[in-house]
């Protein structure tokens, strides 16, 4: 049993959104705005996929619909809050009423944030995810957002934040707001055809360490800890063939499914791994997926007194060789090297001299808390020179 005193427990749990999930389900993009109260849609996406299929498919489908769809694509991968303020006067400057974020986490991250603050007076830093800052917003000019993933890993798109980058201490912020919830999730495994393979794998590994660190986080929330094990099953399931042939039509759809539920999932907790990630994406411009995806093992060994019988039972869920702690991580690592992600910190160019700081932003992370052992500057600063090392697993 769970060491939680039910008698006098309380929690608020909350599920997301609609989500239109299906081959095909991208041709539902106008009626979703509509819905939604669209008439003049802001499509924000990465200017990678800003005239790739997708986004010119989304584009087409709106306009066909008679609905005046302009487009921004002026984002870095970890967007910042020039991003978002750059967004914002193109917004303002259409009379622009609504948001449809096409692309991977930043650009739904940062459609989200425009959205959210088309209608705000106070700076964006006044909504971080600190205790009640999200009551400060005026709910009245909140913009509904329609969001659509092309990569399967953040889940943003059934989330209600935005993760933004503060270019003035190198530090990714949280913003939270329970209206940045999209009103519609459209999942199509069609858009992610074109993913290339160390994309797919990158941001699958995202996916699969939020399920892991949901799971593992010493919370009370049963179904999202529900949740959480099917995802990682749907990502052992699937991760690996859409990585070895991306036109896996229904590999695709796993990983968008298994991506989603990650996403529900973590309002049960983080973890570590995200912990440390956050600023050393941050200070280095990593992805995300990959920076979460070879801190991995290390935050698994770091926590192993706290979640070895947890992890035994994932184990067995998981149809593993073995019921315990050692085979699941032997699964985490030969997945790893199966998607050709790097074994260490070395290897994505961070630099030792740079830890103390980095252990420093994590511990005021606001995913430390929930980690299963507590996460000191000290023990943060241990995991990364063993992640730069390739040591301790």
């Amino acid at each position: 049993m769970e060491p939680f005193d039910l008698a006098t427990l309380k929690a608020t749990w909350s599920y997301p959104t609609t989500i239109l999930f299906g081959a095909g389900s991208l041709e539902k993009l106008p009626r979703a705005c509509t819905s939604a109260g669209i008439a003049r849609p802001l499509v924000v996406t990465d200017p990678a996929l800003a005239e790739l299929p997708p986004v010119v498919q989304a584009l087409s489908h709106l306009r066909e619909a008679g609905l005046e769809a302009g487009l921004f694509s002026d984002l870095r991968s970890n967007p910042t809050v020039d991003n978002v303020e750059a967004g914002l006067a193109v917004l303002r400057r259409g009379g622009f009423d609504g948001v449809v974020a096409i692309g991977g986490g930043s650009a739904l991250d940062c459609g989200k944030a425009i959205a959210f603050m088309a209608g705000q007076s106070r700076p964006i830093w006044d909504f971080e995810d600190v205790g009640d800052y999200w009551k400060r917003a005026d709910e009245a000019g909140i913009l509904p957002v329609v969001a659509v993933p092309t990569t399967a890993g953040t889940g943003s798109e059934v989330g209600r934040a935005a993760v933004i980058t503060d270019p003035a201490n190198h530090a990714k912020k949280i913003i939270f707001h329970p209206l940045m919830l999209p009103k519609t999730a459209i999942l199509d495994p069609r858009v992610t055809i074109g993913l290339p393979p160390h994309l797919t794998a990158a941001t699958g590994m995202d996916a699969l360490a939020h399920s892991l660190e949901a799971y593992c986080a010493p919370t009370f929330h049963p179904m999202s800890e529900g949740i959480a094990v099917e995802g990682m099953r749907l990502v052992k399931l699937a991760l690996p063939r859409a990585f070895t042939d991306g036109s896996d039509l229904p590999a695709r759809g796993m990983m968008l499914a298994a991506s989603a539920m990650g996403a529900v999932a973590f309002q049960k907790g983080l973890g570590a791994i995200h912990a440390l990630s956050h600023p050393i994406g941050a200070l280095y411009d990593t992805h995300h997926g990959l920076t979460n995806a070879v801190l991995m093992p290390y935050v698994l060994a770091f926590n192993y007194k706290a979640i070895d019988g947890k992890i035994a039972r994932l184990a067995g869920w998981l149809e593993l060789p073995a019921a315990d702690f050692g085979a699941f991580l032997d699964w985490v690592l030969k997945l790893r090297q199966q998607l050709d992600i790097p074994h260490t910190l070395r290897e994505l160019g961070v630099a030792p001299e740079r830890f103390p700081t980095i252990a420093e932003m994590a511990v005021r992370d606001p995913t430390a808390p929930t980690n299963p052992v507590p996460l000191t500057a000290e023990t943060a600063e241990g995991i990364l020179r063993e992640a730069y090392e390739g040591t301790g697993i």
